[in-house]
């Protein structure tokens, strides 16, 4: 995973949801990034949410009620379905999505997620945890050492690793007002670049030394 390219890391075989959102979903931390929506949407406490593997990316959520029946949302892996949700919510409209075929797909698969190949998912958890700015600073990192990686500027595995050295580097406070998600923001940015530079200075030094 170490030489991951952004080629690579964009070739998403099931979706098509550009670049940022493509290498989120390669690190994972598209699902730290809906978990925290989860809990802020559904009043849920962390504890309560669960992240599992889908490689055919058809079920896209299911609700567990308390006598252990389970609600799936299904649907073809085309962007245009939710956006057309979102545009027509609460009705449903028409769009060019390709229909569900079960019988087509013939089989859905699930596996429970490899925290330590992927660290988004504690990172992402461990910021919901500790509430406050955390997840104002994960976000905005993240979206800052995506950028880096895109450009060529920090391995793959560089990212999530500047991401939780950025929180690491901004002390936890409270978020009682845009003033203080700005401020958040700016830093965690401010600090995810400068990490991202010296980690590309670092590299430039290695490939030099090495030729």
């Amino acid at each position: 995973m170490r030489a991951v390219t952004p080629q690579e890391a964009v070739a998403h075989p099931n979706w098509s949801m550009g670049a940022k959102i493509s290498v989120d979903s390669a690190t994972m931390m598209n699902k730290g990034l809906e978990l925290i929506e989860a809990h802020h949407l559904f009043q849920l406490p962390p504890d309560r949410v669960d992240i599992v593997v889908h490689p055919q990316s058809i079920i896209h959520g299911a609700v567990v009620y308390r006598d252990g029946s389970v609600l799936a949302q299904l649907g073809s892996p085309d962007m245009r379905t939710p956006i057309a949700y979102a545009l027509a919510w609460p009705g449903r409209i028409e769009t060019p999505a390709k229909r569900l075929d079960l019988a087509a797909i013939g089989r859905l698969t699930f596996e429970h997620p490899d925290e330590r190949r992927f660290p988004a998912l504690r990172v992402a958890r461990e910021a919901l945890i500790s509430g406050g700015g955390c997840p104002t600073v994960l976000n905005a990192a993240n979206e800052t050492a995506v950028h880096a990686f895109l450009e060529g500027r920090i391995g793959f595995l560089d990212i999530v690793d500047t991401v939780e050295r950025t929180l690491e580097a901004i002390p936890e406070g409270a978020l009682d007002s845009l003033d203080h998600v700005y401020n958040f923001d700016r830093t965690a940015r401010e600090i995810a670049t400068r990490l991202s530079s010296r980690r590309n200075s670092t590299s430039s030094t290695a490939r030099m030394d090495l030729s």
